[in-house]
């Protein structure tokens, strides 16, 4: 099968040409993310491709092994008390920032205190709540913002600016006494627990709690005396300027909010602590990094220069590929992904033996496969399917109204359960994505945690959905073929919202509407938009279906059923009920670890039989493009975290 007519393929080589001639000279690696890099704030990030730049940018204190991911130092070594509440992590005394500035307790703890501030509205906050005494603060600064609001209109214009700067004082007093972060000397952070985590050393692992560099955050105009001695000693031991100094922090007079402004993370202003240093960005276009001088240990780093380069359609980024513009596609989502990966499976079906022989004496599948003959017409070998940590979804607007403030007929689970039962996924998965991917009916992959016995979920059972909706008062009354209540008026014109970055979900959104009109009688309107649009409309409710998909952060069942608490930051739903916030509250206060598993188990149960928040389809799968044996240090392990130091392009 072709990929592209003939002129479609001149069309996107001649796009692919025309982008890559706008970009600095090759890198020692180029790549195409899967989306838009949406930001490098690590207290704000919540999508992979932004994660895939923390790991390049910034070093936590700990990492995982992304090969079997357990955990190792990063930039610190710790230790633990014998009841597992105190952590003590002493910061290893080479670690650098890129200006050379030391790497101090005091970065990790501006940093955190950062996402557990309500004014920096961070996806991630929740994470944090394994401090002791975080959520306790979270909630006394949430709530002295809103007396704050409530006061200020009432104070004269000029009393202001002093009332908000009074409340961020008490603010800094108050995270000081009640959480349980202490930078005991400039190498020595100490993190005490609300309760025991066997999994806190996994959450410190993850992007969000990276460092940042608070005179770059904010944008500090000092003097050149003051940027020596931070250099030499750190910016904690120098007074930090007035707000008015301050170039990307304001305190909102009106509000009492510390506001960011965003400029800090351009390539002009960027400090990190990690491998790489920004060297150039521009949105939509792609951004470079370069190898840090002042990383730690340097031996690590197999490429002194990366380009992530965004390409929109995916076609032309095949095409890059294919012209060797591009070293790896992180997501082949094209339309004819399946021919390809059946290509794929000719050619090691040719070659099973030898493959087979080679990882018995072994080999990696990579290093057999690029020890065999190149493919022929109809096979390839540089495409290559990963299962993933992660669930394919469809999330359900919960809330009582919608953004129009029309009632929502999603609110009722009947409603929600019906959606969900009519829904033939084995066919989806067989003839839309046409990838096999595993069917699933509940949210976190079954079999991806040790010790979690994953519960059943709803199936495909359109009586069984016909019946949910007619419960609620909805059935076809004049045999139209479309359901109305008893006042004649028809069901909601759904509107159903997706990306429209790769085809795999416009595809998938067409069958789900032809599913819902054939078996429920509901008319259903799809509208697309791409990333950065969807993502906005996701977390403003301005949708009443909307597709999503989430990867596990950390190897613990709470890393998906957290997307189920009221409030959460990645909480698209707004979703919110008692039981299920009570399930997980026992469950986080349960010391017995399989006691604690079987909660959750019922949480999950209950989420996926009867409240039904979102429709799951499939478990995610990712597919790279790379060439075997020229492409080396991809991670294979489901949780597909890849740290471009790792990655090494040979034979050039």
């Amino acid at each position: 099968m072709k990929l592209l007519a003939p002129f479609g393929l001149l069309l996107s080589a001649l796009a692919a040409v025309v982008y890559l001639d706008d970009t600095p000279p090759r890198a020692d690696l180029v790549f195409v993310n899967s989306g838009e890099v949406f930001t490098l704030d690590p207290q704000r990030m919540s999508w992979i491709q932004d994660f895939r730049m923390a790991y390049a940018l910034y070093e936590g204190l700990v990492r995982w092994n992304n090969a079997d991911f357990s955990i190792e130092p990063a930039a610190a070594e710790w230790q633990t008390s014998a009841d597992r509440l105190i952590y003590t992590f002493s910061i290893r005394p080479d670690a650098r920032w890129s200006d050379g500035a030391p790497l101090t307790a005091h970065d990790y703890l501006y940093a955190w205190k950062r996402a557990i501030l309500p004014d920096t509205a961070a996806d991630y906050s929740n994470m944090f709540f394994v401090i002791a005494g975080a959520r306790a603060f979270f909630r006394w600064r949430t709530e002295a913002l809103e007396a704050f609001a409530a006061q200020s209109a009432d104070l004269d214009p000029e009393d202001r600016a002093p009332a908000a700067l009074a409340l961020w004082k008490e603010t800094q007093r108050q995270f000081d006494t009640i959480v349980g972060l202490k930078a005991l000397d400039d190498s020595t952070l100490e993190v005490r627990l609300d309760r025991s985590r066997a999994y806190f050393l996994d959450l410190v692992a993850f992007g969000v709690f990276c460092p940042v560099y608070r005179p770059a955050v904010e944008g500090w105009r000092v003097d050149q005396a003051t940027t020596e001695a931070i250099r030499l000693s750190g910016w904690a031991h120098v007074p930090p300027p007035a707000f008015a100094d301050r170039r990307f922090v304001t305190l909102n007079s009106a509000t009492g909010r510390l506001e960011q402004s965003h400029g800090w993370t351009k390539p002009r202003h960027l400090v990190t602590n990690g491998p790489y240093v920004l060297s150039h960005w521009r949105y939509k276009r792609g951004l470079q990094l370069r190898r840090n001088e002042h990383y730690h240990s340097p031996q690590r780093i197999r490429s002194d220069r990366i380009a992530c380069i965004s390409i929109e359609d995916i076609n032309t980024a095949v095409m890059a590929f294919a012209s060797g513009s591009v070293d790896w596609l992180t997501d082949v989502s094209v339309d004819y992904q399946a021919d390809m990966l059946a290509e794929r499976s000719a050619y090691e079906n040719r070659y099973a033996d030898r493959i087979k022989a080679a990882l018995a004496a072994g080999s990696t599948l990579d290093e057999a496969l690029a020890a065999l003959p190149p493919p022929q017409k109809g096979e390839r070998r540089n495409i290559h399917l990963f299962p993933a940590f992660g669930t394919d979804f469809y999330s359900f607007n919960c809330r009582p109204t919608l953004a129009n403030g029309r009632p929502n007929p999603f609110a009722d689970a009947r409603v929600r359960r019906a959606f969900v039962a009519s829904v033939n996924r084995k066919m989806l998965v067989e003839t839309v994505t046409r990838l096999n991917e595993p069917v699933v009916t509940t949210l976190i992959p079954p079999g991806s945690i040790p010790g979690y016995r994953s519960p059943e979920g709803l199936p495909f059972d359109p009586e069984s959905a016909r019946a949910e909706l007619e419960s609620t008062g909805w059935a076809d009354r004049d045999g139209d073929g479309l359901v109305e209540n008893d006042q004649g008026e028809l069901f909601p014109i759904v509107d159903l919202l997706y990306s429209t970055n790769t085809p795999r979900y416009k595809n998938i959104s067409l069958a789900l509407r032809d599913m819902w009109q054939r078996q429920l009688g509901v008319r259903v309107e799809l509208r697309g938009k791409e990333s950065k649009f969807f993502k906005e409309d996701l977390k403003s409710g301005h949708f009443m279906i909307g597709r999503g998909r989430w990867y596990g952060d950390y190897g613990d069942p709470t890393t998906f059923l957290d997307l189920f608490k009221t409030g959460d930051g990645n909480n698209d739903r707004g979703y919110s009920n008692p039981y299920v916030d009570e399930l997980l509250e026992r469950a986080a206060s349960e010391p017995d670890p399989q006691r604690r598993l079987r909660i959750l188990q019922d949480c999950e149960r209950f989420l996926f039989q009867e409240d039904v928040p979102m429709l799951v389809l499939c478990q995610l799968v990712q597919v790279y493009m790379y060439e075997p044996g020229r492409l080396s240090g991809l991670s294979r392990h489901p949780r597909l975290t890849q740290y471009l130091w790792q990655i090494e392009v040979r034979d050039r």
